[in-house]
């Protein structure tokens, strides 16, 4: 079928002309009219811009490709997820902001960790010393784990779980912990991170090296398709590769390059991809650049479609779905005037919807200083409320379709997702073009860009380089602080733990890990093991170094 354009009624030539003279003819702004990403934008766009077939291209809310949506309703059947990250502290006190916000309107929970747990470290380790629940909340182990969700019935909340190093024993602890509720685990419902490929691209929280990580996560996949049915074993992060500084397109790119070398590695593992095709999510980073941001989500899901279908021959429509969370771009944020951060969030918020997104989480606005007061992440949670609610943009399903810039940069988004495609795959994979890092590269390359257009000003910043105030008369926010006393009482619960538990038990199970690292059995099946022996993260951890290694970073620069 031949390409068609969008139907709308088109100016005369001479209109066109006389456009172009009065618009070369007048003054512009001293201003740089890209993206934010820097790709040079035209004065106008028409339908020579942005041709579409919409049956190919475009199709319906809930029928492939699904560029306007996975479900046929959209939000008119049901709201996005209100899913505000949270973690600080203890996880008695992440327990009770937790309730804090269910009570106030959340519909679902996202559960932030501490650096010593995210890097696979007990909250005693001589590594995590000044760290212990500083930009996360401390969990060490199955304990913690209830404690963190004691009174919260995992049978009917939605959690997910922003972890990828150490993701597969933090969901045994989750698995553990909905067994000692009672609640059976293919009641469970959430998500984990698990995406390892972007931590060594972008974040850095890896635990072990890539293919043993990579195996972790198909044990993941096998187990859950199973057994935890409902669970989300991964979701394919774009959220850091774009905050690591790159563009909208390598963003867009990488993540899905990931997702693929996903499906490819459980393929490979025997499993049957409409078996754990439909339980794979995404996670995107929502930014500034309000059309290029709702392009890129469309762009997402249409690209998916195409190669879950026609490459990876999944049958089930469901495998096809590109369902995915986006947060707003904390790079986006200033510690300058932060109280502009609400606004940056409302618009970045409302790119998400707009394009689609089926869970969000909105920054708030003290996250560049310190982990949100509870008043701040209130104005962040009333702000996706507000959207929800008052600006009637949840009535229609995609209504940006048809726009010619919108469609335009939909179409250039996608092709340019599809030239890092072919150089990924030219490079070997995306497994050889991390080990080498050239995909590091390229992101490095993208924020050295944007970084030199902040300073040189010709990217603009409200109260950075531009509308500047006098810091020491600059509005003045409360900060959280954590308490030090933090660290000491979970070294405490620790010590009291490992005291306690059946120590003949804990090291069996730990015994059992190893020597599932030297065969196939399933690994997790293993970790949901050790959890209810006690054995803690950090114990399980240091097996899986001891047995796999360390991963050695490539040199970038």
């Amino acid at each position: 079928m031949s390409a068609t354009r969008v139907t709308t009624p088109v100016q005369s030539v001479d209109a066109q002309a006389e456009w172009e003279l009065a618009y070369r003819s007048s003054k512009l702004r001293d201003c740089e009219f890209t993206t934010l990403s820097g790709t040079p934008l035209k004065p106008l766009y028409g339908p020579d811009d942005a041709p579409i077939d919409p049956a190919r291209d475009l199709g319906l809310p809930g029928a492939f490709p699904y560029t306007r949506g996975v479900h046929p309703t959209m939000y008119r059947g049901r709201l996005w997820t209100m899913r505000q990250f949270a973690g600080f502290g203890s996880a008695k006190q992440t327990n009770e902001r937790f309730k804090f916000l269910l009570e106030h309107g959340q519909t679902g929970l996202s559960t932030a960790f501490d650096f010593p747990t995210l890097m696979g470290y007990d909250s005693d380790h001589e590594y995590a010393r000044g760290e212990v629940g500083q930009v996360g909340v401390a969990i060490s182990s199955l304990e913690d784990m209830q404690t963190l969700f004691d009174g919260i019935p995992l049978g009917e909340v939605s959690t997910s779980m922003t972890i990828n190093g150490p993701a597969p024993i933090l969901l045994a602890f989750y698995i553990a912990c909905g067994e000692r509720q009672g609640v059976s685990p293919k009641d469970l419902r959430g998500t984990v991170q698990n995406d390892i490929l972007k931590e060594y691209q972008a974040q850095h929280a890896w635990l072990v090296p890539v293919e043993p990580a990579l195996r972790m996560i198909t044990d993941v996949m096998g187990h859950c398709a199973k057994h935890v049915p409902q669970w989300n074993t991964i979701s394919i992060s774009g959220y850091h590769i774009r905050e690591a500084g790159s563009t909208a397109a390598q963003e867009l790119a990488f993540t899905l390059a990931n997702g693929m070398e996903y499906v490819r590695r459980g393929q490979a593992a025997g499993l049957d991809v409409d078996q754990f095709g439909p339980r794979l999510s995404f996670f995107f980073d929502s930014h500034l650049d309000f059309f290029e941001e709702v392009a890129k989500f469309r762009a997402a899901r249409r690209i998916w479609a195409r190669k879950m279908r026609d490459v990876f021959g999944a049958k089930d429509p469901r495998s096809w779905m590109l369902r995915f969370h986006t947060q707003t771009a904390g790079v986006s944020l200033t510690a300058q005037q932060p109280e502009n951060n609400i606004v940056r969030t409302a618009f970045e918020a409302l790119a998400a919807v707009l394009g689609g997104t089926q869970s969000l989480h909105t920054n708030s606005m003290d996250e560049t200083l310190a982990l949100p007061t509870e008043k701040a992440v209130k104005i962040a949670l009333r702000t996706q409320q507000v959207i929800a609610e008052e600006i009637e943009v949840a009535h229609v399903a995609d209504p940006l379709a048809g726009s010619y810039f919108v469609e335009a940069q939909t179409n250039r988004l996608e092709q340019e997702a599809e030239t890092y495609f072919k150089e990924i795959e030219k490079r070997g994979g995306v497994v050889a073009a991390t080990e080498a890092g050239w995909i590091q590269r390229e992101i490095h390359r993208s924020a050295v860009q944007y970084q030199r257009a902040l300073e040189q000003g010709t990217k603009r910043v409200v109260g950075v380089n531009c509308y500047q105030e006098d810091e020491g008369k600059g509005p003045q926010i409360e900060i959280l602080r954590i308490d030090p006393n933090v660290e000491r009482e979970q070294h405490a619960r620790l010590t009291a733990l490992k005291k306690r538990r059946d120590a003949a038990k804990a090291k069996k199970a730990l015994d059992d890990v190893r020597d599932a690292c030297s065969g196939k059995d399933n690994l997790l099946e293993r970790f949901i093991a050790a959890a209810h022996a006690d054995c803690t993260l950090g114990e399980i951890a240091d097996v899986l170094r001891e047995r796999f290694g360390k991963y050695k970073e490539p040199r970038i620069l």
